[in-house]
């Protein structure tokens, strides 16, 4: 096997990676980066990995070719790896994780903010059907409604125009300090940016000004894993799936985050929530495993 020229030393891309170990696939590669056992950087949209990552890999190979179950190979590598992953957390590395994103709203409560009406994480919005219910006769709920559609509008995942829609966020927080949907797709825009103080307060303000914003437990869960504070996540998602059962990636992150805890028994209801949820998800054939 010829590495390419860049890889002789490192890094190594998908492609080294795949001709050194055939057993290993792009999967198990996306597995180990969930877990937090290797790291890719991908500097011009190809990942490329470290030797050391490379080690891990290369055990990773042997134990499959043994006949050892992935799910056993990953709890393994994670209890080696526990104290040395506190210590290379760096935040630029982390949260790949979803962002629920509030695409309408619906009528206030009677003593919380508006809340979501839908949830579709990164999708285009589609809110303008119940910014009237939303608004009602009131002049100042019109023009908030209307910079948070302009928002929601523009926050498309286009990095171009991200700060365009935090400030017609801002605009719509102006005149509604308590618009929670606001608060957490601007949260979500900080956090994007690797802002992470940021978005963890507005996700905190959220869930002060709504205690059921599904969204805002779910995101601040995920910040909550990315920095490792494992027990808050699972605070953080367990509320989010008790909210909306019905959101697969809840259930994935909270089946995870137990895992990383050491608490597989109580993962397993929750891997297999997420195979029945999204049967061809991202990570139908991880849960699969991890589920038996």
């Amino acid at each position: 096997m010829t590495l390419s020229p860049s890889a002789a030393h490192g890094p190594y891309t998908s492609r080294d990676i795949r001709s050194l170990y055939p057993s290993i696939t792009d999967n198990h590669l996306r597995y180990l980066e969930k877990w937090g056992l290797i790291r890719a950087n991908a500097p011009r949209g190809e990942r490329h990995f470290s030797f050391t990552d490379l080690l891990t890999i290369k055990q990773v190979a042997a134990d499959l070719e043994n006949g050892i179950q992935l799910r056993v190979i990953l709890r393994t590598l994670l209890a080696a790896h526990q104290g040395q992953l506190a210590l290379d957390f760096q935040p630029g590395h982390g949260g790949d994780a979803p962002r629920a994103k509030v695409v309408s709203l619906s009528a206030r409560k009677e003593q919380h903010s508006a809340s979501a009406a839908s949830i579709s994480p990164g999708a285009a919005a589609s809110c303008d059907a119940s910014l009237e219910a939303y608004a009602g006769s009131d002049p100042q709920r019109a023009l908030a409604a209307k910079y948070f559609a302009e928002g929601s509008r523009l926050d498309d995942g286009d990095g171009r125009k991200m700060e365009e829609a935090a400030g017609a966020y801002r605009k719509a927080l102006v005149v509604d300090p308590d618009l929670v949907p606001a608060v957490v797709n601007l949260a979500n825009i900080h956090y994007a940016r690797d802002e992470v103080v940021e978005a963890q307060a507005l996700y905190e303000r959220a869930i002060g000004l709504d205690p059921e914003c599904f969204e805002a437990h779910f995101n601040l869960g995920n910040i909550h894993h990315d920095l490792g504070r494992y027990r808050r996540a699972l605070n953080c998602y367990r509320s989010a799936v008790g909210l909306n059962p019905e959101y697969p990636d809840a259930h994935f992150y909270l089946a995870v985050t137990l895992e990383k805890t050491g608490q597989s028994t109580e993962a397993k209801p929750h891997w297999r929530s997420y195979q029945q949820l999204a049967p061809n998800g991202e990570w139908a054939e991880l849960a699969s495993e991890f589920s038996e």
